[in-house]
């Protein structure tokens, strides 16, 4: 167990991402905390959402951006080297093809920073998480 000298929260893992006190509320504020380098990408990631779901709510849901419509439909958040996309398992094995140069897990894709982002790619799983309900 490793425990934050900041927050005094215990975590299993050494150095675990959190969030020190209280959550972000907006995904503005959520930008907002990163780090200047990361911002960049999240902005991105964000339009590109937004362009592909325009009639889906903006919130925070588990610490993360959450694009909601009646459900969870697709999270996203900023780390050191990458951006974690989490669109759920389904969306996973529907763009296994076009996901083969990322790590992905059961429910998560990892967008590194080296990378350009694939923002057109982005928006299609986005949009079919939305469309077949199949979603984090």
């Amino acid at each position: 167990m490793w425990t934050c000298p900041k927050c005094g929260r215990c975590f299993k893992n050494q150095n675990q991402d959190h969030y020190c006190g209280t959550a972000p509320q907006t995904i503005d504020e959520y930008i907002a905390a990163q780090p200047e380098e990361v911002q960049k990408y999240l902005k991105q990631v964000r339009d590109a959402i937004r362009g592909a779901l325009p009639e889906a709510q903006e919130k925070i849901s588990w610490s993360m951006p959450t694009y909601w419509n009646g459900h969870n439909i697709i999270h996203f958040a900023g780390f050191k080297r990458h951006i974690g996309l989490y669109p759920g398992p389904e969306a996973i094995v529907e763009f296994a093809d076009q996901l083969k140069e990322y790590k992905t897990s059961k429910g998560a894709i990892q967008l590194p920073f080296h990378k350009p982002l694939p923002l057109k790619l982005i928006a299609e799983i986005a949009s079919w998480c939305d469309k077949t309900g199949k979603h984090s």
